[in-house]
């Protein structure tokens, strides 16, 4: 069965609040409501998919020796990687099923080898020996919010401070989007906050599409001020998903959307709310039907 084909998850109400769901959220309600709610499946992309590639490479190059992590040992687990990954997801074959000689996929994993040697541009995992990889984290605020997600590394100094790092496959934001961009990191730093009651040294975003590092460093006042923002965000999806208003916001992000065929902004008609009504949207003034929620992401 393709991914087109697939039928969606069981419908259920959100539960927690991760750094991808927040920005679904703040970019399109109705997008979320159709990924956390009704589960509906999308297809693989071949960018997001070399993203997985790539974090398990640099994931996994750190169980050898530091002296055996170079440029060239990096870029020959990638066809092996490769291998591992349509082991656990058969369905990513799908990404190069009309490519029978094998030539668009030579390509992809090319580019894949090319993000991989970058990073030692930029990094030197010969010197690094981290604390965690790919480490889920979870926590419940006082509120009752839990938050959740997975960080791609937390380094941790000899004097106990905490660098948070994420790469990116793709490129870095101008400067007026880096706000924007540090949310995911931020959203970690709290999360690492209250779990270990220490607010990390840095954040840093490493960018191997660009070859560049954005850092950021931490107070107490920022991650406060993204609790109150992140709460607020959660009482947005709560009022929605008691009342079963999801609206769209239509963006230039709209042309990547899996959902164009259910989606209002297109012509389409969204499943059936598979959720219990509980309350009815009040009224505001002046309000036509097409408000929009303005939660955009913490500053940093």
């Amino acid at each position: 069965m393709s991914t087109s084909e697939q039928v969606p998850a069981e419908p259920r109400a959100p539960m927690s609040l991760s750094p991808s769901r927040a920005s679904d959220f703040m970019q399109c309600p109705l997008l979320y409501r159709f990924r956390v709610i009704d589960r509906l499946p999308e297809r693989p992309s071949e960018a997001a998919t070399r993203g997985t590639l790539v974090h398990a490479v640099l994931e996994r190059l750190f169980d050898d020796p530091a002296v055996e992590r170079t440029a060239p040992r990096a870029r020959a687990m990638v066809p092996g990687q490769w291998d591992r990954l349509l082991e656990s997801k058969p369905e990513l074959a799908e990404l190069f099923a009309e490519d029978p000689a094998g030539e668009r996929l030579a390509g992809w994993l090319g580019e894949a080898e090319r993000l991989v040697e970058r990073w030692f541009t930029l990094e030197d995992p010969t010197r690094l020996e981290p604390a965690e990889r790919e480490l889920f984290v979870e926590t419940e605020l006082d509120s009752g919010l839990r938050l959740r997600g997975v960080i791609d590394r937390i380094d941790v100094a000899p004097s106990g401070e905490v660098r948070i790092v994420d790469y990116k496959t793709g490129k870095a934001p101008r400067p007026e989007y880096r706000d924007g961009a540090l949310f995911q990191m931020t959203f970690y730093a709290l999360v690492v906050w209250r779990l270990r009651q220490v607010i990390p040294r840095r954040l840093q975003l490493v960018y191997l599409g660009s070859g560049e590092v954005l850092t950021y460093d931490p107070v107490e006042a920022d991650l406060l001020r993204v609790e109150r923002r992140l709460l607020a965000l959660w009482e947005a999806i709560r009022l929605a998903t008691e009342t079963g208003d999801w609206r769209p916001r239509p963006t230039k992000l709209c042309g990547w959307c899996d959902h164009q065929a259910v989606c209002p902004e297109f012509g389409g008609t969204p499943p059936v709310y598979p959720l219990k009504i509980v309350s009815a949207r009040p009224p505001e003034s002046g309000d036509s039907g097409q408000g929009r929620m303005d939660l955009a992401p913490p500053a940093s």
